[in-house]
């Protein structure tokens, strides 16, 4: 079972989740909740010029036993009002609408209602205007979801995929979370999560820190002191890890098929690379959660937002993702 949420009402992402259910391989492939406000879903219809039909359901608890699972459930509530909202403009009452609905689909899925929760792209400006606490979407999820080991976003283009040791901070603290246990423990969770999501083996590099991968320790010492002790002890404990590789060319080697997955040392340094490959393609994964969540990588394209432009492919790719780890979660519960 698989949750789905309309995302930024300003944004593009009604849009995107009407094209996406009006793909029959979307119902084909689990059993699918959209959770959202009515008014929002009509408009992402309209704008997509498709009428979807959806069956009507009274709470996420009943959607596990249904037959019929060709037409995607609905779940309606009430989370914001139309004359609240400004298309293109982020605003405190859209966030707060992402939050209360994200909210509630996490509670499902910890009673064991849904299996994974695919969310389409919002604004994280809005939602601190609306009440997040925290850097982003991610570290909300985890408090929500009582997480208390290590987390990370994974970005994804097709077979590959991206860890990050640091994330939504400032550039100049980048170095300050740098260290053997957060290298181990990105590359540890990528790892397995590439195997929840069907890649038996899975080739897992890290990346360098300086330039150069610090030139023998003359443009820094993190790859020599740092990085490298973090792999070898990886190795030891039967992951086999390589690298450091330098940062500039270890994205060639994972364009071309040699790696799976690659552990980058702050945001950037993964997110070009990924979103310059395939800015249309790319998927967000919430690494480290005791439930799948997934969302196209693209934000809310606010300049296209009610235009009928917006591209599925990163929504359906997110669903995709979604639906493997969902599945291979119930199978090990």
């Amino acid at each position: 079972m698989v949750a789905l949420t309309l995302g930024d009402p300003a944004g593009i992402g009604p849009e995107l989740i009407a094209r996406l259910l009006a793909r029959p391989e979307t119902t084909a492939a689990a059993n699918v909740v959209l959770v959202g406000d009515p008014w929002l879903w009509a408009d992402g219809q309209q704008v997509a010029g498709l009428n979807v039909p959806t069956v009507p359901v009274a709470s996420l608890a009943e959607v596990r036993g249904r037959t019929g699972i060709a037409v995607p459930a609905f779940l309606a509530v009430d989370t914001v009002r139309p004359e609240q909202v400004q298309r293109s403009v982020a605003q405190a009452p859209g966030g707060a609408s992402v939050l209360q609905v994200l909210d509630h689909c996490m509670d499902a899925a910890l009673a064991g209602q849904i299996d994974a929760i695919c969310f389409a792209p919002l604004n994280k400006f809005a939602m601190k205007q609306g009440g997040l606490h925290h850097e982003d979407e991610l570290h909300h999820f985890a408090e929500h979801l009582g997480v208390t080991g290590y987390f990370c976003e994974f970005n994804t283009l097709g077979r590959l995929w991206t860890s990050r040791v640091s994330s939504h901070i400032p550039l100049k603290d980048a170095v300050t979370w740098l260290t053997q246990p957060r290298i181990e423990a990105a590359a540890t969770l990528i790892y397995r999560s590439l195997q929840a999501a069907g890649v038996a083996a899975p080739r897992v590099a890290v990346a360098g820190f300086n330039p150069h991968n610090g030139d023998g320790g003359t443009c820094g010492r993190e790859e020599i002191d740092i990085i490298a002790p973090a792999v070898a002890a990886l190795n030891a404990a039967g992951l086999p890890v390589v690298g450091p590789f330098p940062a500039d060319t270890i994205f060639l080697k994972a364009r071309d098929g040699e790696f799976d997955a690659v552990v980058t040392l702050y945001h950037d340094q993964g997110q070009i690379a990924i979103k310059l490959l395939g800015f249309s393609q790319g998927v967000t994964v919430q690494g480290g959660l005791p439930i799948p969540i997934t969302t196209p990588a693209h934000g809310t394209a606010y300049d296209i937002a009610g235009q009928g432009r917006a591209n599925v492919s990163a929504t359906a790719n997110a669903f995709a993702i979604a639906c493997r780890m969902g599945a291979s979660a119930l199978q090990a519960r």
